[in-house]
């Protein structure tokens, strides 16, 4: 059996293959974070992109519980130049961690660390499907629909797809329910909604619009699905 808490926003901890996997831990400033920093010890985290509401608090975090920072190289290269330790991939790449595999996908959206007036460019955006203990999950980071969300539906088979549905920055409820279309999953998790009014979503009205494609697992930031 494994567990997935969901943080708030895009954040998640899961628990599979008997290790503690953070993705994009964005707590401190998130109004939704229902954790504090200092109460997660992952053994890895993973970062889907260098914008800061999803690199949020890894660095920290990675630091103080010795945890892996697994993310596209130049974000990798970024967090272990400031003492973290990483593991970089890039998009296309897997790798066998003593968990499970790792495989990161294309994501059509940006990445970059803004810090105070200069813009660091941390690579590529990526999504990512995390394959242990006979499960697949697709956690898609920060993007827009597109087509070969398909080829990840058909290649992965993933059993869990986390989605965002806010839109203006990335899909919002119709192009998410079309996304769930496309990579066939057994259920789906939005994500990306309701942290900032810009980003407002209704999950119920996400919901209907995937019908009987998944199921919809709505989750408070705090709750957990087991699986």
């Amino acid at each position: 059996m494994a567990r997935l808490r969901f943080l708030g926003h895009s954040a998640f901890e899961i628990e599979i293959g008997g290790k503690n996997i953070l993705i994009d831990p964005f707590i401190t400033g998130n109004p939704q974070a229902a954790v504090k920093p200092g109460d997660l010890h992952p053994d890895y985290i993973i970062v889907t992109h260098g914008h800061s509401d999803h690199l949020g608090d890894s660095i920290d975090i990675a630091k103080k519980n010795n945890a892996t920072i697994i993310a596209p190289y130049e974000l990798a290269v970024y967090c272990g130049n400031k003492g973290a330790k990483t593991h970089p991939m890039h998009i296309g790449g897997s790798y066998p961690f003593d968990f499970g595999v790792v495989r990161l996908t294309l994501a059509i959206h940006g990445s970059a660390i803004v810090d105070g007036e200069d813009i660091i460019s941390a690579g590529n955006p990526v999504g990512v499907v995390i394959e242990a203990d006979g499960k697949s999950i697709y956690h898609a980071g920060d993007t827009g629909l597109f087509g070969d969300m398909k080829l990840i539906g058909d290649r992965y088979k993933p059993q869990i797809a986390l989605l965002p549905i806010g839109g203006n920055f990335t899909m919002d409820i119709d192009d998410a329910a079309y996304a769930t279309k496309l990579l066939k999953p057994d259920v789906v998790i939005p994500m990306h909604y309701n942290t900032f009014d810009v980003i407002s979503a209704n999950p119920e009205d996400f919901a209907k619009k995937v019908g009987s494609a998944a199921k919809v697992v709505i989750l408070e930031p705090g709750e957990e699905y087991e699986f």
